[in-house]
């Protein structure tokens, strides 16, 4: 499956002529009208989300949760996309497939997202926020707060906020100061002399992260037990306190947004540890993309802002509502009501796993989270580092969070004499500073810690454990598409394979000595790689499938992911379409392709499933004329994954596992009528409306019910 051919001579980059290379000039199938933005495609995404908080099925507190992970989203969108999107600007990079150069995308972002932005606080202020105080969760508006409110209210900002605020007047001697990424801040219009003598002017106030954003109010006082405001709302009611002897003619809150992807040019350094330590500290004050700020705000402290921040007229995005609506989701996690949220759920256990390595020889077991519960995974690690037989445990690790199980495993492995050799991924975006610590804690007790490859970060997901049985070493290994992260295996779906197949088993052995050992190319027998031979492998597969479809034999594609963009995956794509191989594909966020097209992809649909958790698998089937090939992996079809990541897509050999995720994880979720999307030809979504006569389906509520009943 693996061929040195595929491999350039420094293994950097996957070469293969015959794939990779266009027969002619002029390829039809580069046409940029063939192709959506990647960032406005992803930009729409949220738009979905928004529209589970606008959904009166969704129970109340799950649709506030919803409108918080919308504007969360877009918080990140801003942060990442937006912020490179800029950079690429600045230095005038190159159109995409789509052509529209970075300006052009900069400007539809901007139009698109004053949209969304627009149906997030029309969502909150007439839907959410009156459906909540009917309910008797009360987010109090300042002018609805009464009497005993207004002076509780103001005894707390003297008593827990005041003595934390230091309010920053500007004068010739006190510039604009540096305004922290999403902090809460407020610009105040003063009038009058302060105790110096000095003119008022504009002064700003900036919220320390140390305060909550979100006050409860006493019962004895609101009268309700569940009554609430926004601190926001407390700092611009009585922020006049903080300037005696001054009046006070305008209080407005506002949030600036900077770009957060950090930049660290690892073949420059040597030690790139300390090289992201050094630039987490300045991430906070990186360059400005957006700014948000109260809708009543004179427009000439808006333009002082503008001109402070070096943004355009478009960047600046005026608010109805708390200029940091997403920490409303505290609200969520503060009221204990089971009428207003999702029913709970208990994942379902896995018979056997308290004795793992028994359970696994018998036979591959497969993981569909959240419905199957992680703990195997975990049970796995422990019981790994209190077996006696167990000589070496190695793993990835990109996401895993800061108190994390796994970790405890590790560490615990290593004390115990057993060979720890851990991968961190120190890049994994905004857990640089969770990764640094706890690769510093992995090497505190003697665990091989290796920080993956220069220009590749490393996204796969693997675990190998090697066990002396006999008079023999037996592999064991866990793959998933998912992170060895125990609180998103509750949040997101996803899949693991823990397996003893030799075969796998050796090719995850190679994987990790081409990480830790800088080996050459790797000849794997059943795994495909990134950057070396998946992008390759799914390009074969599909010509496999055309070549099918021409010879008059059954052709079918059907493929799970986050995201696809990679643009000789999609114009493969658009070959098999026009050959007459049927294709679906399930993708939950940006799709560039575009379905739909007559002449290029009338064989081709798109949906995209959310619903109440956050869809992540990667699943590839191809049909193969009756002798399918199912792979999960740790990539996306995008070109970031396939071309500059580590990333590993692994078989299910095992028929009934196969047989088992097609149905859970594909056929399912292509029978959804309640909470899929269908992409359209110009690159717009609509809801999937169900037949007259047919059955509602939602495919993770039927999961909830299979599995975890």
């Amino acid at each position: 499956m693996n061929r040195s051919s595929e491999i350039d001579p420094v293994g950097r980059a996957p070469l293969d002529a015959g794939l990779y290379s266009d027969t002619s000039a002029v390829d039809p199938l580069r046409d940029p009208s063939l192709y959506a933005n990647r960032e406005l495609s992803q930009l729409d995404f949220n738009f979905r989300v928004l529209a589970q908080a606008q959904d009166p099925q969704v129970p109340l507190l799950e649709r506030l949760r919803f409108l918080c992970i919308s504007c969360t989203n877009l918080d990140e969108f801003f942060e990442i996309r937006a912020g490179t999107l800029r950079h690429a600007q600045d230095l005038g990079l190159v159109a995409g497939p789509d052509g529209l150069p970075p300006a052009a995308v900069l400007s539809r972002i901007h139009d698109r997202a004053a949209e969304l932005v627009d149906a997030q606080y029309e969502c909150w202020n007439t839907v959410l926020r009156p459906a909540l105080n009917e309910s008797g969760v009360r987010v109090l508006a300042r002018d609805n707060w009464s009497a005993p409110v207004a002076a509780w209210l103001r005894d707390y900002f003297r008593d827990e906020i005041m003595p934390v605020l230091s309010p920053l007047g500007l004068d010739p001697a006190h510039p604009f100061p540096k305004i922290l990424n999403k902090s809460l801040n407020i610009v105040v219009v003063l009038h009058g002399r302060d105790a110096f003598g000095r003119d008022g002017n504009l002064a700003i106030v900036r919220a320390p992260r140390s305060l909550p954003r979100i006050i409860q109010v006493p019962e004895e006082v609101g009268g309700g037990p569940t009554d609430f405001v926004f601190l926001s709302a407390v700092l611009s009611a009585f922020v006049d306190e903080l300037f005696p002897g001054m009046e006070v003619r305008g209080a407005y809150q506002f949030r600036v947004t900077r770009n957060s992807e950090l930049l660290v040019d690892e073949e420059e350094v040597d030690n790139i540890a300390l090289a992201l330590r050094d630039e987490l500290v300045g991430r906070g004050y990186l360059r400005a993309v957006r700014l948000e700020i109260a809708e009543q705000c004179p427009e000439p402290i808006v333009r002082t802002l503008l001109e402070n921040f070096d943004l355009t007229e478009n960047a600046v995005y005026r608010i109805n509502g708390p200029v940091n609506l997403n920490r409303a989701v505290q609200v969520y996690d503060l009221v204990q009501r089971a009428d207003l949220k999702f029913p709970p759920f208990q994942p379902r256990p896995l018979p056997g796993a308290d004795s793992m390595f028994e359970t696994v020889a018998r036979g591959d077991v497969l993981l569909h989270h959240p419905f199957d519960a992680f703990t195997p995974v975990l049970e796995m690690l422990r019981q790994a580092a209190d077996d006696p037989n167990v000589l070496a445990i190695k793993q990835t690790l990109y996401r895993s969070g800061k108190d994390s199980q796994i970790v405890d495993a590790l560490v615990q492995a290593a004390r115990k004499g057993k060979d720890v050799t851990v991968v961190v991924e120190l890049r994994a975006r905004f857990d640089e500073e969770a990764n640094l610590g706890f690769a510093d804690r992995l090497q505190e007790a003697g665990v091989q810690v290796v920080y993956g490859v220069v220009g590749y970060k490393t996204h796969a997901k693997m675990l190998l454990i090697v066990r002396r049985e006999g008079a023999r070493l037996r592999r064991y290994v866990h793959l998933g598409t998912g992170n060895y992260h125990a609180g998103t295996a509750r949040q997101y779906t996803d899949l693991g394979l823990i397996t003893a197949h030799p075969d796998i088993g050796n090719d995850v052995h190679l994987i990790f000595q081409q990480l830790s050992g800088l080996a050459p190319q790797l000849q794997l027998k059943c795994m495909l790689q990134s950057p070396f031979t998946l992008h390759g492998g799914v390009l074969r597969r599909i010509e496999r499938e055309i070549a099918h479809a021409l010879d008059g034999r059954p052709a079918r594609i059907v493929a799970k992911m986050n995201a696809l963009n990679e643009e000789r995956v999609i114009r493969a794509l658009y070959r098999a379409s026009q050959a007459g191989v049927q294709i679906d594909l399930i993708v939950r966020g940006a799709c560039t392709l575009r379905p739909g097209v007559p002449g290029v992809s009338e064989n081709i649909r798109v949906r995209s499933i959310v619903g109440r958790f956050l869809e992540h698998s990667r699943v590839y089937w191809f049909g193969n004329d009756g002798e399918p090939e199912l792979f999960c992996a740790s990539a996306d079809w995008l070109e970031r994954n396939l071309l500059r990541r580590v990333e590993t897509c692994f078989p299910i050999l095992d028929p009934l596992l196969a047989t088992r995720i097609r149905e859970e994880a594909l056929d399912n979720y292509l029978g959804d009528n309640l909470n899929a999307w269908l992409l359209q030809a110009d690159g717009g979504y609509v809801r999937v409306e169900r037949a007259d006569g047919a059955e509602p389906h939602s495919a993770q509520a039927c999961l909830l019910a299979k599995l975890c009943a």
